[in-house]
């Protein structure tokens, strides 16, 4: 009988909010891309635009759903700072990954979107690990230490 170790229990829940959390905001992301390619961003230049316009919307909702209901942290401007520099390099990640898949994949009806799915892919790997480890570390307490 294995016996259930707190650390990979919270490790697993917080996996699976961010997931959930992750999911959602991907439509996000992806529903408003495909919208302002549908409206005119489908040009050389302007899917660039679209595509980092649907980041950042997908990014803020993240920042305030992983704060709250992943992580529940509770930390201020070092936090905001951090995710700030964070997301700031997986947009360009992001934008970049998109391009050389628009560049590199046959043109299909779906290279748009399997360009998205492995731009996003490679984004949400980078940021659950730097979320997890740097943005909204849980603070240790040491022990205390006695007077000798």
């Amino acid at each position: 009988m294995a016996l259930a170790v707190p650390g990979k229990e919270r490790l697993r829940g917080q996996l699976l909010r961010f997931v959930l959390v992750g999911g959602f905001c991907a439509l996000l992301d992806y529903g408003s891309y495909q919208l302002l390619r549908a409206i005119g961003m489908d040009g050389p230049g302007w899917v660039d635009l679209a595509r980092a316009i649907s980041f950042v919307i997908g990014t803020t909702t993240a920042y305030v759903l992983n704060k709250r209901f992943t992580f529940n942290a509770t930390g201020g401007l070092r936090q905001v700072s951090s995710f700030i520099l964070l997301y700031g390099t997986t947009f360009f990640i992001a934008v970049g990954v998109n391009r050389l898949m628009l560049l590199v994949l046959p043109e299909a009806a779906w290279q748009s979107t399997l360009a998205w799915v492995i731009s996003q892919g490679a984004a949400t790997t980078i940021n659950f690990v730097m979320l997890k480890l740097v943005v909204f570390r849980e603070k240790h307490e040491e022990p205390a230490r006695s007077a000798e």
